[in-house]
């Protein structure tokens, strides 16, 4: 498990009851799943941006790259 020392803040959050009761009675801790669900939609949201900030380049490098070949072509042996 990740030690994650970064100061916590107490927050209002509204969940379905049903769930909190379940994960209750299993046990569960929703503070760290809450981060974890966070942590995980964040580097989506994150890694969503990144491609769409840099779609354009992507797509213009690998035109260029379809067309004309990688520099090291020659020296591959496979």
């Amino acid at each position: 498990m990740r030690m994650n020392r970064a100061a916590k803040r107490p927050i209002n959050l509204s969940l379905d009851a049903d769930l909190i009761e379940a994960a209750r009675a299993h046990g569960l801790n929703l503070s760290a799943i809450t981060e974890d669900a966070l942590r995980k939609r964040i580097a989506e949201e994150d890694a969503r941006r990144w491609l769409a900030e840099n779609g354009e380049a992507i797509t213009a490098q690998n035109a260029w790259t379809a067309k004309r070949g990688l520099f090291s072509d020659e020296f591959r042996g496979w």
